[in-house]
């Protein structure tokens, strides 16, 4: 199944004519404590497993969209994005999934208050305010789940990003991937916080959906990864639900840890870390 289908089979026969001269929406970007590696479909963004994130409450991404003349426009940040780039590309392939006819063209204006593609899931809250502006342009009252999957079709960790507090996001099991969405927790935890120390605003040197796919691939402990994400899951719903912030804090980062030396194992390895994250890991572990 493409993608141009999904959106069919969700939105139906709702209005291809926007009905407002904007549409305005933030989104949260959103912190994976049991993560999200690897995909089952790729072209659909369907993860091999299921994964549960904490939303940034007031970082993310704030995004207006606008009907334009003649061509795409797109501004991060209030600057121009090259045609070419790969968050123009990204953005315009998303754009091209509602456009009422070939010769509708939108402005796309996106503020991140979050570091663009050095790791902190910008592409996330930026897929998920892009999903959430466009139905505020064109109308459609959309529920969460809908959009939560349409989110997803632009950036997989994106349909976390339609909610605050935290989200899971179901893997699902059907091929045309209507069961793969996320939903918010029942359970809160009001007195959490959740502190952010920039090391680097670089731009990672491979992107995440290529990584998946070298790990897929090659590295020689993917195999495991399903195994340690069911147990940690439940291991972090059950921290949550007693409000227990070492058992939480432990699960998370062995869950981040087996993540990266999965990507570590691949060939050739992926290496996030710079030498301040070791430098500051080791700090805290001694």
């Amino acid at each position: 199944m493409k993608k141009a289908e999904v959106v069919k089979m969700i939105m139906g026969n709702k209005s291809k004519t926007p009905s407002k001269k904007e549409g305005v929406a933030f989104a949260p970007a959103n912190i994976a404590l049991c993560k999200y590696w690897v995909k089952r479909i790729e072209y659909l963004n369907i993860p091999i497993t299921s994964s549960l994130s904490v939303s940034l409450g007031t970082l993310g991404s704030r995004t207006r969209v606008t009907i334009n003349p003649g061509c795409d426009v797109i501004l991060l940040n209030h600057k121009p994005v090259a045609v070419r780039s790969k968050f123009a590309k990204g953005a315009v392939n998303y754009l091209n999934l509602f456009r009422p006819s070939p010769d509708t063209f939108f402005k796309i204006e996106t503020e991140n208050s979050i570091p663009t593609a050095a790791g902190l899931a910008s592409s996330a809250s930026g897929f998920a305010a892009l999903a959430l502006a466009l139905n505020d342009l064109f109308e459609w009252n959309l529920d969460k789940k809908s959009l939560s999957i349409l989110a997803r079709l632009g950036s997989g960790s994106a349909c976390r990003s339609l909610y605050e507090g935290f989200v899971e996001w179901h893997a699902g099991a059907s091929d045309d991937g209507m069961d793969s969405f996320a939903e918010p927790l029942e359970t809160g935890w009001p007195d959490l916080r959740i502190g952010l120390l920039t090391v680097s605003d670089e731009e990672k040197a491979i992107g995440s959906r290529q990584a998946m796919k070298r790990t897929k691939r090659t590295s020689a402990l993917y195999g495991s990864w399903p195994i340690k994400v069911a147990h940690d899951l439940s291991m972090i719903k059950e921290a949550i639900q007693l409000g227990d912030f070492e058992l939480l804090g432990k699960v998370a980062e062995s869950n981040a840890l087996a993540m990266h030396a999965t990507a570590l194992a691949s060939w050739p390895p992926i290496l996030y870390w710079k030498p301040e994250s070791v430098m500051i890991m080791h700090g805290i572990w001694l």
